[in-house]
């Protein structure tokens, strides 16, 4: 059996822009993604601390260090500049490797979205 587990977490980060007029998704830093084993593309779980929404977006690659956080699209309406976010990605695996597997956890600076 396979079940969907965490594979993936950027955990609290600021978002940095919202572009109402793109096609749609969340632009990350290139080191985030690299960190929290996130790929372009790969569907995810954006959780908004400000205002309790959680709605699914797919990843796109952002310029490394510069702490991107962009939501894309329709996704904009959902944010604010400024609101602190989770990202999540979930992977389906078997039951008995996801006993043990340990998800990419990674928690940035807050402030810059950085790695520290």
């Amino acid at each position: 059996m396979l079940i969907q587990v965490v594979k993936s977490k950027i955990h609290r980060v600021k978002v940095t822009q919202a572009d109402l007029n793109y096609i749609g998704s969340i632009t990350i830093d290139e080191e985030l993604m690299e960190a929290s084993n996130l790929i372009e593309g790969e569907r995810v779980q954006i959780v908004n601390i400000n205002n309790g929404e959680r709605f699914e977006t797919y990843v796109i690659k952002g310029e490394r260090r510069t702490g991107t956080i962009c939501l894309n699209g329709p996704a904009a309406r959902r944010v604010a500049v400024g609101d602190v976010i989770i990202i999540i990605g979930y992977g389906y695996m078997e039951f008995e490797e996801a006993k043990s597997f340990k998800p990419s956890l990674v928690f940035p600076n807050e402030e810059t979205n950085l790695i520290n």
